[in-house]
């Protein structure tokens, strides 16, 4: 691995433990899924924080969110969209995601 600068996010967390894991994350899903031209950075992003409050899934919310706002997604939209999946995802899975976004919008102002 290189240097501790130019790890990957992935890299980080769990590359001594699941190097096939990182490899995947970052040439697959990262350096082509997410790279692909029919869908613009910033509605891979919205499709990609509604599929991880829709599956309850806020582990990784945290990073979603900032990327949404990387890729122009406004924290409003990103409020809007939890409060939209409350009626279509169910209560609790945007209660907690409401949470994690409190949490990583605070940390930006």
């Amino acid at each position: 691995m290189t240097n501790e600068k130019e790890l990957t996010s992935a890299q980080k967390v769990i590359g001594d433990f699941a190097p096939k894991l990182v490899e995947l994350t970052d040439n697959i899903l990262f350096g082509d899924v997410w790279e692909r031209k029919e869908l613009a950075p910033r509605d891979r992003s919205l499709i990609t924080v509604a599929s991880l409050i829709a599956g309850g899934n806020t582990e990784q919310l945290g990073f979603h969110l900032n990327k949404a706002k990387e890729n122009g997604l406004s924290e409003e939209e990103l409020k809007e969209v939890i409060i939209h999946l409350a009626f279509y995802a169910g209560w609790p899975k945007a209660m907690s995601a409401i949470m994690v976004a409190k949490e990583v919008f605070s940390k930006g102002k």
